[in-house]
């Protein structure tokens, strides 16, 4: 790649790495790693501070993966640098330097990449996610089976080699940062949507 490209990629992990949940939660004097799953994402901010917070966090978090994508794109540079640039988001989503390299589990910024390099996949995404977790609720449970979709809608729809590889890898991280969610599921301890809210811990 050229330094330009990799110029790109960094600006795009800076973007990802932009900590939403935490930022809300501090306004509402909330320490978002201290409360629930500890997890600064959508989900975690709805069970602590409730339903306007957590909208206003995943749509943040959506955009966080499309613009990340949009910005390659407007530099012109190529595709498959473009969804490069909106893996590096995902990434600095989940790893924040903002919050000791800790963060959200990729949900809504994944989704945001992927509904901008490939609407159809997206989607069908979207609409197999939100029914699993309407039909579940679990979160997790929606996210995951939304995760195993993409990849094969991908590869249904024919996509190039490189977009089905990217799905693939957005895909395979966001089930990686579930897996203590997968085993809560395996158990039968996971928290359904509508369960009793977290406490909160308020910053001092």
């Amino acid at each position: 790649m050229s330094l330009f490209a990799v110029l790109a990629v960094l600006i795009a992990y800076v973007i990802g790495a932009v900590p939403a949940a935490a930022w809300v939660a501090r306004s509402r004097g909330v320490d978002i790693r201290q409360v629930g799953s500890g997890n600064s994402g959508a989900t975690n901010v709805l069970r602590s501070l409730g339903k306007g917070p957590a909208l206003a966090v995943a749509i943040f978090d959506i955009l966080k993966g499309v613009l990340a994508v949009v910005i390659a794109r407007a530099l012109h540079l190529d595709e498959p640098v473009a969804a490069l640039c909106g893996v590096a988001a995902v990434v600095g989503h989940n790893f924040s330097p903002f919050l000791g390299f800790r963060g959200g589990k990729g949900v809504a910024t994944s989704f945001g990449v992927i509904a901008v390099l490939d609407p159809l996949t997206g989607l069908g995404v979207a609409a197999v996610a939100i029914f699993c977790m309407w039909l579940t609720r679990f979160v997790s449970a929606g996210s995951i089976v939304g995760a195993v979709a993409a990849v094969v809608l991908s590869l249904s729809l024919a996509r190039p080699l490189w977009l089905s590889l990217v799905v693939a890898v957005l895909a395979g991280l966001l089930i990686w940062q579930h897996r203590d969610n997968v085993r809560r599921l395996q158990a039968g301890t996971e928290r359904r949507l509508g369960d009793t809210p977290v406490e909160k811990k308020v910053l001092t």
